[in-house]
């Protein structure tokens, strides 16, 4: 890895560690009930109204907000420019088709890999939880209308809300229309080109502000963290995050070595800032045009590949979540003290394998999901209320985690199609 980026990686951890600490500070500092005033002749200054929820509120909206403004322009211009390039409507259908399997795959395996450690460890045992609380659930799409919904009737309206299924279809449908237009469709690629050089400049001059963005964002978060929570659930905490790392360094690796012949802890390495970004965004479209960067420029994936497979895994991809889930149905049964037969178990196993694709681009898509596991196994609802005072922390990693199996598809889908530069992957300085 080269000075710059290894020294990126270094500023976004020195920014995490500080934010955390400075977030701890004001935490200690400023409660929920009271806050402190700093009298400084002329006037008092709020603590907590100038730092928490003022510097540190707007530095890190500002961050994640900027992230989100290049996902729609990325996806679409690296997208057309891929689909452009492929000349061939088959190929396309032949990457959609691996691209959703091996992302179904990961997925499966995510929660039978949670429900079989719970199983084991058994987080809802003992635990002195009150099971009054109350949650109401949003209500998934059917099937039907998720395909449906897939089909933009006014492309513009899609991009203005950040549909990622419609804008997905809609490049596609774009770059194929431009590949079949002759010499119209090449001048317009080369315009097309031009633009995602643009876009993929921007990308790195936001790279090189992330440990100010980050920072801001987890000393906010830090500061308003309630840490009993997490000891309260600290089973359940701690059992869902060493499932997340079991899945990330040893499942996706596994696969990753499987698939492409390649070396994993070249590949994990390469990860490590796009990791870091995921965790302190905690969104995976946020992430995105990060997750782009690293998987072309540092990995040697094909942008007509990675165009693809990485929009529609920031869409899909839900292993973190299905992880979420698993341990949180054994947890929950085991506070009601409800027993789950091996018939509840695969249900929730094809809930949730199967939902990852059902409820694609839903806001609140994880609870939706939840709630829908619960339902199909009989546990209340009301129990996922129990769990939320951690969540926040939780789906930081959980993101993380999205992002790797995004790139980790990425790869095996861009080795199988002959569209993976070996030197580019196996050079430190890429």
């Amino acid at each position: 890895m080269s000075d710059s980026k290894s020294n990126l990686t270094l500023r976004i951890l020195i920014g995490m560690v500080l934010g955390v600490l400075v977030g701890r500070f004001f935490s200690l500092w400023v409660s929920e009930q009271t806050d402190t005033l700093i009298n400084l002749g002329l006037f008092e200054l709020s603590v907590k109204s100038f730092f928490i929820e003022g510097l540190f509120h707007i530095g890190g909206e500002i961050f994640v907000t900027s992230l989100k403004m290049l996902v729609v322009p990325l996806v679409f211009v690296s997208l057309v420019c891929g689909t452009c390039s492929l000349n061939d409507s088959a190929k396309i259908g032949r990457l959609g088709l691996k691209s959703v399997i091996l992302y179904l795959l990961t997925t499966a395996i995510a929660i039978t890999l949670a429900l079989t450690i719970a199983n084991f460890i058994s987080p809802g045992e003992g635990a002195a939880l009150t099971t009054d609380a109350e949650f109401e659930a949003a209500t998934a799409p059917t099937f039907a209308e998720v395909i449906i919904g897939m089909f933009p009737s006014n492309p513009i309206q899609a991009m203005a809300t950040g549909n990622m299924l419609q804008i997905i279809v809609f490049s596609i449908l774009f770059g194929i229309s431009m590949a079949m237009a002759g010499d119209a469709g090449k001048k317009l690629s080369l315009v097309f080109n031009d633009l995602n050089q643009v876009v993929l400049k921007m990308v790195t001059i936001l790279m090189n502000l992330a440990p100010y963005g980050v920072f801001c964002l987890l000393a906010k978060l830090f500061a308003f963290l309630e840490l009993s929570e997490v000891l309260k659930l600290g089973k359940y905490f701690f059992t869902l995050v060493a499932v997340l790392l079991i899945h990330a360094f040893v499942t996706y690796p596994i696969l990753f070595k499987l698939l492409t012949g390649l070396n994993p802890v070249q590949f994990l390495t390469k990860m490590k800032a796009t990791a870091l970004f995921a965790f302190s965004t905690s969104s995976s479209n946020a992430t995105m045009p990060v997750t782009l960067n690293t998987v072309t420029k540092k990995m040697g994936a094909d942008n007509s590949i990675a165009s693809f497979t990485v929009p529609l895994g920031a869409t899909i991809n839900m292993d973190g979540t299905a992880i979420m889930q698993g341990v949180a149905t054994v947890f929950i049964a085991q506070v009601y003290a409800i027993d789950l037969s091996m018939a509840d178990y695969l249900a929730v196993l094809l809930t949730a394998t199967l939902a990852s694709i059902g409820t694609a681009g839903v806001p609140g898509v994880g609870l939706i999901m939840l709630a829908m596991v619960f339902q199909q196994v009989g546990l209340p609802v009301e129990g996922i209320a129990l769990i939320l005072g951690v969540d926040r922390l939780l789906d930081m990693t959980r993101t993380a985690v999205n992002v790797t199996g995004d790139a980790m598809v990425t790869c095996a889908v861009a080795k199988s199609e002959k569209a993976l530069d070996k030197d580019v992957f196996n050079s430190p300085s890429s």
